[in-house]
């Protein structure tokens, strides 16, 4: 059995913070907003009340205090609550990235897959957000009409695989 567990968290505020246009001058009014620079591709940064993961060119994944940033963004993109439709799945263990390959279409075993990273990928069938916390823990975001199938997908896995 493939040393990993799977749990879902409780859900922290959740928003898609989404650029338009003028990225240059929203990644300014970002960093004098934040203290800290926009995540590049692939990544994530942020601070104990607000941290962002970036997925996709010009989106960005938002956990926690979400309230400056609608100002930040000004006409320039949309910050949107999405709170209430995603589960937030924590696979923690020395497991999770031979789990993550079942069912999967993405690389989770490579070493370049480090603390901090961020990915989005197909996972039997749905699309899912991955977001490596530590060398043993990566959170998975994933639809909540998707959640309760994945996560007994994931567990029936778990049993049959070997680290």
């Amino acid at each position: 059995m493939t040393d990993v567990t799977i749990t879902a968290l409780p859900a922290p505020p959740l928003h898609v913070f989404e650029i338009w246009s003028e990225a240059g001058a929203v990644a300014k009014r970002f960093a004098t907003a934040t203290g800290f620079d926009l995540p590049i591709m692939g990544r994530s940064g942020g601070s104990d009340t607000l941290r962002l993961i970036r997925y996709e060119p010009t989106v960005w994944l938002v956990e926690g205090d979400a309230s400056a940033l609608t100002d930040v963004l000004g006409k320039d993109g949309a910050l949107t609550a999405i709170g209430g439709g995603i589960v937030r799945v924590r696979l923690s263990g020395k497991g999770w990235r031979a789990l993550l390959m079942e069912g999967g279409v993405f690389d989770a075993e490579s070493a370049s897959f480090a603390s901090g990273c961020s990915a989005a990928t197909i996972i039997d069938h749905v699309a899912v957000r991955l977001h490596v916390v530590s060398e043993d823990t990566c959170d998975a975001y994933v639809p909540l009409s998707y959640s309760t199938a994945l996560m007994e997908f994931w567990h029936t896995a778990a049993e049959t695989l070997t680290a």
